[in-house]
């Protein structure tokens, strides 16, 4: 009984501490939408982990500040990312390795990160990297969510395995590409290549004759619609053949944060930019992905619960 609790109070400690290293992570990547929005990408130059040469920067340039900061971020994550491997290969290299192959792609995804952070800047924001930067933001939140639902969650008994749990992983895989030209959006400086919405100027969905920017920026905009359809569907079949609460709570509140983000994409644009849009459209759709992620892992979880009954 005493062991039993002293496991009990472990797992929860890991839980804890996964989930805080993943709200840090979403901190960073809304930090990081900040950094982009108000321009201080270079703020530091093109030195890291220096900044244009210090430790500190000057005090009156608030773009090298923002930057530094967003840099000092991501070493506590680096430090909390530390903490939740070392906890990992002590509690589950013998019990649920899961975890530990989950904590440890946390931490080569950390790396992955900084390392293309760095690059970013050294090669002073090209579109494609800064795009593979927050791809990497966003799957190391994926890790970090997925070592706390694997250490916490119990899969519950389902009568039999449906297509949901493929649905969900496609309605992740569908935030995620949506994430991807977003990112592609704002580092190639498509932002306002349509400054009307929901169509491109001039109504047209796919605006060849107005460059390759507005495409880019309606390529987005039609991965949202598409994303928008297929969770809505994700939605009804989960209120129709789930029971659990928790899951049905994960799908609504992935849907509503949908929504919330369309809107705030919309007054991104309608604002000519706004910042505060900017980054509220980033923070969402990254709790869209953690979500979707979440309600995968614990869908593919219970439905490996079933297979393994039935053999």
């Amino acid at each position: 009984m005493v062991e039993q609790s002293v496991n009990a109070a472990r797992r929860s400690s890991f839980v804890i501490l996964s989930l805080s290293t993943a709200a840090l992570t979403l901190g960073l990547i809304v930090f990081g939408a900040v950094v982009r929005v108000t321009d201080s990408g270079m703020g530091c130059g093109t030195d890291w982990p220096l900044c244009n040469g210090a430790v500190f920067p000057p005090l009156e340039n608030i773009t090298a500040w923002i930057e530094w900061l967003h840099r000092l971020f991501a070493l506590l994550i680096g430090f909390f990312g530390l903490a939740m491997l070392i906890a990992a290969w002590r509690q589950y290299r013998h019990s649920d390795r899961r975890v530990l192959h989950m904590a440890a792609a946390a931490a080569i995804l950390f790396i992955v990160q900084s390392a293309l952070g760095a690059i970013v800047v050294f090669l002073e924001l090209p579109p494609t990297f800064v795009t593979l930067h927050l791809g990497v933001a966003m799957l190391l939140l994926a890790a970090l969510l997925g070592a706390a639902v694997m250490a916490w969650y119990q899969p519950l008994p389902l009568q039999h395995a449906d297509s949901i749990p493929m649905f969900a992983v496609a309605n992740a895989a569908m935030a995620f590409l949506v994430i991807l030209t977003g990112a592609l959006v704002r580092g190639s400086g498509a932002t306002l290549a349509c400054t009307a919405w929901p169509f491109c100027d001039g109504g047209a969905i796919l605006p060849f004759e107005q460059g390759q920017l507005a495409v880019i920026n309606m390529i987005h905009r039609l991965s949202v619609a598409a994303m928008s359809v297929t969770l809505l569907i994700l939605l009804r079949l989960v209120y129709r053949h789930r029971t659990d609460a928790l899951v049905k709570r994960i799908a609504l509140g992935a849907t509503l944060a949908h929504v919330i983000q369309i809107a705030a994409g919309a007054l991104f644009v309608l604002s000519a930019a706004g910042r505060e849009w900017g980054a509220i459209h980033v923070g969402l759709a990254a709790i869209v992905w953690g979500l979707l992620v979440t309600l995968a892992l614990i869908e593919i979880m219970n439905r490996q619960s079933v297979e393994l009954k039935t053999r």
